[in-house]
């Protein structure tokens, strides 16, 4: 009997057995023989925003051809890292209140290794750098002159970020009454989060974004730290999340969504008490936006948010679509 054909029998044989305890009412099923009852949707790939779109495509094509999750993930966040058109990931991505773009990315895999950089700059695609913190050295985050170096000596080129668009962008705000204070991005697309389970059911996540527009020089935000801006637990799921770096923080919010999806929570579920927690913790909330997105083990998937207006790209064997998070309140 082939490998293939031996599996296909023994999950009918499980699954046979499975229903019989389920006809008879018995009580004893355990999670895993749940999980065998239920159908699991993979591979699948979703990531935050409008810009997912492209990426999740790049993604697919891993994906679809039996490849792993991570490989996925870091292919479909650097089609979003090389748009120069992109305002708030990569090149082209607004600088600082200096005129500096920097850039901070991390990636984790189903193994629970993961590689972070913060306040990169001159390198278009920073979750390739980090990833590879992740596999040629015993640390998990390079930061600054650090990780630039670090870049520069795994073979990574220098590169001018800072497009003509976003520098025309900069002197204008510099002139303008808003340069008083930092402003998040009006659209808040500040971030691109990636999840992906691959066909034997990995989950892989990546997290890249230039941050806040016009923030302080040297400020760095959720987006590179693990547990924050991105999370991935593989006996449970992955979450990620956008929006106001500094908010998610102070919640550990990507490991607060896995945690409570841990607990039996739907990923939306899990994504809507998160952002719930965000809210209590915070006495002023006006233009506090932030957005989880989330996926469990079975491939089910879910995004919540603080204000309306936070989507998120989905692509599986059939779905392909941009979809509207669930919100708390109306913009």
């Amino acid at each position: 009997m082939s490998r293939r054909k031996f599996l296909k029998t023994s999950a009918l044989g499980i699954g046979g057995i499975l229903l019989a305890k389920c006809a008879s009412g018995s009580d004893d099923i355990t999670l895993e023989e749940k999980t065998v009852l239920t159908t699991i949707t993979k591979p699948i790939v979703i990531s935050t925003w409008n810009h997912g779109t492209a990426a999740n495509k790049e993604a697919w094509k891993i994906l679809s051809d039996g490849g792993n999750a991570l490989d996925a993930v870091e292919a479909g966040v650097r089609v979003t890292e090389s748009d120069a058109t992109n305002r708030s990931v990569g090149l082209g991505g607004l600088p600082d209140r200096e005129g500096k773009v920097t850039l901070d990315a991390c990636i984790m895999n189903h193994e629970n290794e993961c590689g972070a950089v913060a306040f990169l700059q001159g390198i278009e695609n920073p979750i390739s750098v980090a990833r590879k913190v992740m596999e040629e050295t015993p640390h998990v985050m390079l930061v600054g002159k650090g990780a630039f170096d670090f870049a520069i000596e795994q073979g990574f080129e220098k590169r001018d970020l800072l497009t003509p668009e976003a520098k025309e962008a900069w002197l204008k705000w510099k002139e303008s009454e808003a340069q008083k204070k930092p402003d998040i991005n009006s659209e808040n697309h500040d971030t691109i989060g990636m999840l992906a389970m691959d066909e034997v059911g990995n989950i892989s996540g990546a997290c890249t974004t230039s941050g806040w527009a016009y923030k302080l020089h040297g400020r760095v935000g959720d987006s590179p730290i693990i547990g924050a801006g991105l999370f991935v637990d593989n006996e449970v799921g992955g979450a990620c999340a956008t929006g106001m770096g500094e908010a998610v923080i102070r919640i550990a919010g990507s490991a607060i969504v896995v945690e409570l999806m841990r607990q039996g929570k739907t990923p939306n579920e899990a994504c809507k008490e998160a952002v719930k927690r965000i809210i209590k913790k915070h006495k002023e909330i006006k233009g506090l936006q932030v957005g989880f997105l989330a996926i469990n083990k079975n491939g089910e998937v879910g995004g919540h948010s603080v204000f309306s207006g936070f989507n998120y790209a989905q692509k599986d064997n059939s779905t392909e679509e941009l979809k509207d998070a669930d919100y708390e309140m109306k913009r």
